[in-house]
């Protein structure tokens, strides 16, 4: 008998599994479920995106790429992002192409920090910020935002928390799974003190076309002089319904792009080409996509916000993604006691908050990347459940 427990690695064997995927799971092995629990847009991607995919199959364009990606994708990244947000990045040496976001994040912490450095983490937050750090050698410090700070970070908790080991801040703005977003005079705070203690900054911004205050999203590195200390993350997943085409990027200083292109490389050689063709036609022509699918997002977000606080489950009014993130903490249930009973009584699946790190307890997390028709069929079945509770506690 083979001993696996000499075999595989310690640090990965105790790490654990999402959260997230922990009841989309059950959910699928059951009928009749309503998932609210992935952030999966329910668009399809738009047809002339597909459609340049599909051009680009037909006429056999099926050959690895370069390391960093097409020398066309990156001339749009760059474009895309000196439109949208006001930065410019070198196509030549500052942006790298990656298999999703995913990818960028890991490749990023695993090149900027080492054993001994600590990384500070808002949570709640997106599941595999702690994790990629700690499989990096780093030590995670969390920083707990607060509702009554409508979840957003200020420069009090990042000073609370830096000691000499402080190297990197993780910046999840617009916040999965809490919708909080930062207006540029919080991000301003937040870079004299990036600036005060020579820290760097990994700014994931996978969410920034889905802003609803009207003022859009500010990209962190378009701030003063942190473009030399940001390495900003984004794709294509949430901006234009890509989320199988598998593709992001990472836009940063030439030295660190360096770096996690040597990384890259060597694990994972180049991002997919036909979703690189897609892409160049996503920036190029699909800035009316992204209004049409933000006007959708943003009528969803109204109504489950209203819902939710309706049924005495309340609900700050968040401003990014496309999650609204209900305190529970009323029902008397944990996080893990309200989603087991829900998909049990009324088979309903949404996420504990607790799954986005501890401060997250209280709350459940609900994706509105879904139809309308699901989102009302869910509230529905939610009301009923919250009904039943309080008949069962009378």
């Amino acid at each position: 008998m083979v001993d696996y427990s000499k075999i595989l690695n310690k640090k990965i064997k105790e790490v654990k599994p999402s959260g997230i995927r922990k009841f989309f799971d059950i959910a699928n092995e059951m009928e009749d479920v309503i998932s609210l629990s992935i952030g999966e847009p329910d668009f399809q991607t738009p047809w002339h995106i597909r459609q340049a995919g599909i051009d680009s199959l037909e006429k056999g364009k099926t050959w690895y790429t370069p390391n960093r990606g097409f020398i066309k994708l990156r001339q749009e990244i760059s474009n895309y992002f000196d439109r949208r947000f006001n930065v410019k990045y070198d196509p030549n040496d500052e942006i790298l192409v990656t298999v999703g976001g995913s990818e960028a994040i890991d490749v990023v912490l695993r090149c900027v920090v080492e054993e001994g450095d600590e990384v500070l983490i808002p949570q709640p937050s997106f599941v595999c910020y702690e994790p990629l750090a700690v499989m990096a050698d780093a030590t995670p410090v969390i920083i707990e935002t607060k509702k009554e700070n409508n979840f957003k970070l200020t420069p009090q908790d990042i000073e609370e928390k830096i000691t000499d080991k402080t190297k990197v801040l993780i910046l999840p703005f617009p916040n999965n799974p809490t919708g909080a977003i930062m207006e540029r005079e919080e991000l301003e705070a937040i870079a004299e003190v990036i600036e005060k203690h020579d820290l760097f900054v990994l700014s994931d911004e996978i969410y920034g076309e889905l802003t609803y205050n009207g003022k859009g999203h500010v990209a962190f590195s378009s701030i003063g002089n942190m473009k030399e200390r940001t390495v900003v993350v984004s794709g294509f997943s949430k901006t234009y319904a890509m989320t199988g085409w598998r593709l992001g990027y990472a836009l940063g200083p030439k030295p660190v792009i360096d770096q996690i292109t040597k990384l890259h490389q060597f694990g994972i050689m180049s991002a997919p080409t036909t979703a690189q063709y897609a892409a160049i036609e996503a920036l190029k022509n699909g800035d009316k996509d992204i209004e049409n699918m933000r006007n959708q997002y943003n009528m969803r977000r109204r109504l489950l916000v209203g819902s939710f606080n309706k049924m005495g489950l309340t609900c700050f009014d968040p401003q990014g993604a496309f999650y609204v993130f209900p305190c529970i903490k009323s029902t008397g249930l944990s996080s893990e006691e309200f989603c087991t009973r829900l998909l049990k009584a009324k088979h309903v699946a949404v996420v504990p908050g607790n799954a986005f790190g501890e401060s997250g307890e209280g709350y459940v997390r609900v994706s509105y990347s879904y139809s309308l028709a699901h989102l009302k069929e869910a509230l529905k079945r939610i009301e009923e459940f919250l009904k039943e509770l309080k008949e069962e506690n009378s």
